[in-house]
């Protein structure tokens, strides 16, 4: 699930041939799997908001449906048959984990348009696409660093791919730039959603000082911990002020949509091709929001400059100078790490506590 590495790299698109739809006169079908329950935040969720997103934009020119929950692996793939066999002429596959089995019926259903989420490889017929959001994890590092009165973060991280050790370095390059003396621990559960594991991981740093967290993980139970505990946290893809009202300092929240109405808008129009897309807050597909009532006016001005100073370039989260834990230069002074570096990403930064899993 997620982004892994554009291993061909973000510049080499393979644009190719147009994927016809059917006739206007019927709504274009469109389907999603969700490797998640839609719940009421998270990741799936995230989704879901975009999938209604299209709904209301396209109205009756479409009709959409959804499966959640599904299993990354065979189950994947029997889903995906059965919605292009239903007549779904997009799919979109939400997970990095299902990039094969997307590949795999693609072949099989070459009129169909599928967008795989977080994945790198491509065919005539099927794209993929992703969000910068490393660049939220910077914002809320930067919200942490004002507040934490310890000075030590933590962040519940789900799989050890490049995707999301760039979320844990920007969370903490966010962090040190307003407060250098901020560490950053880590405790990994291994999964996406596991609410009991990420629940047990959000506990063991709070025991060791830790006052505010981070997750790369689905559930609300890192926000619902931090509240049991009268500590803070940030929501995940999407607003989860519910689960922890007091604790809940911001969220970052991802907007599917715009990809997606883009996606469905070239489809109905006969323009859609095959690519690679990665977008950020330039493109209003990330932001650092629903902040709490209590926080500060000055920081959430101070958030909004370095929101401005990533859009425009002139504030890019990971410039030089920029070492590794070793003390080791990754990006001289003056530099701005190039995409392909930060997707191929598989090192800490300074002020990050453990050493990355193998």
């Amino acid at each position: 699930m997620r982004l892994k590495t554009f291993a061909q790299g973000l510049g080499a698109l393979a644009l190719c041939v147009t994927v016809a739809v059917a006739h206007a006169a019927e709504p274009l079908k469109i389907g999603f799997i969700y490797v998640g329950p839609v719940g009421e935040s998270g990741w799936s969720y995230s989704h879901d908001v975009g999938r209604k997103a299209i709904e209301e934009k396209f109205g009756d020119k479409v009709k959409t449906t959804f499966v959640e929950s599904v299993p990354e692996g065979a189950d994947a793939e029997r889903v995906l048959r059965n919605l292009a066999q239903q007549g779904h002429r997009v799919i979109f596959t939400t997970s990095f984990g299902f990039m094969n089995q997307t590949l795999k019926v693609a072949r099989q259903q070459p009129k169909v348009v599928f967008q795989h989420a977080t994945g790198y490889k491509t065919l005539k017929n099927v794209g993929v696409y992703d969000i910068r959001t490393y660049e939220g994890a910077y914002l809320a590092g930067v919200v942490a660093g004002k507040v934490t009165k310890s000075n030590k973060l933590g962040v519940v991280a789900s799989i050890p791919i490049p995707e999301v050790i760039r979320n844990i370095n920007a969370y903490t390059l966010g962090a040190r730039s307003v407060n250098p003396a901020v560490t950053t621990k880590v405790v990994w559960v291994n999964k996406w959603y596991d609410p009991g594991k990420e629940r047990e991981a959000a506990l063991a740093m709070i025991a060791q000082g830790v006052d505010v967290l981070m997750q790369n993980t689905d559930s609300s139970a890192v926000v619902q911990s931090a509240q049991d505990k009268g500590v803070y946290a940030f929501g995940w893809d999407s607003d989860m002020s519910k689960a922890g009202p007091k604790a809940h300092l911001a969220a970052s929240i991802l907007y599917w949509g715009v990809h997606y109405n883009k996606v469905v808008e070239d489809v109905l129009n006969g323009k859609w091709k095959t690519g690679q897309a990665w977008l950020g807050l330039k493109e209003g597909a990330i932001d650092l929001a629903a902040f709490n009532k209590d926080l500060p006016a000055d920081i959430q001005k101070l958030v909004q400059e370095r929101k401005q100073a990533i859009i425009s370039g002139k504030g890019p989260v990971f410039a030089g100078p920029l070492k590794d834990q070793s003390g080791k230069m990754m990006l001289a002074a003056g530099k701005s790490m190039l995409d392909p570096d930060k997707l191929a990403m598989n090192w800490y930064v300074e002020g990050v506590e453990g050493a990355v899993p193998k």
